[in-house]
């Protein structure tokens, strides 16, 4: 189900605005430095995706096998909806910026844009479209 905001799912604004304002209520330090630190917040989340990974590969000879690929995922989502909160800190208009922003990505992508075709696409007249290694 998707709201009226070029397909963003329903509901997911509302929420990202609801832990704003939770987290704007309990912000131990406003104004600018507040702001820098709700974005470095991204940083932090990032890394633990990174340990999740190398939990999850085994690479760490020292801990083994320690996260699943299960334990990255819900850490991408952290990544995300931490990032979402951090554009709603900067903008109110974050969703519409959001979807602005998604929109000039996904028409940058292969197979989006028409008269483009995707890699590996077949073209109309048969032969392949993608030229393979360049």
């Amino acid at each position: 189900m998707t709201d009226d905001r070029g397909g963003t799912p329903a509901g997911m604004w509302s929420t990202v605005d609801a832990l704003f304002e939770s987290l704007e209520a309990a912000r131990p330090v406003g104004g600018r430095e507040g702001l820098l630190l709700r974005v470095l917040k991204l940083s932090e989340e990032v890394g633990e995706v990174a340990e999740a990974v190398i939990g999850a590969t085994g690479q760490n000879p020292r801990k083994g096998v320690s996260h699943t690929w299960e334990d990255v995922e819900a850490e991408l989502c952290d990544v995300v909806i931490t990032a979402m909160v951090a554009l709603r800190t900067l903008t109110p208009e974050a969703p519409e910026v959001f979807d602005r922003h998604l929109a000039r990505v996904a028409a940058r992508a292969p197979g989006t844009v028409p008269g483009i075709p995707a890699p590996g696409v077949t073209s109309a007249d048969g032969r392949s479209a993608d030229p393979g290694p360049v």
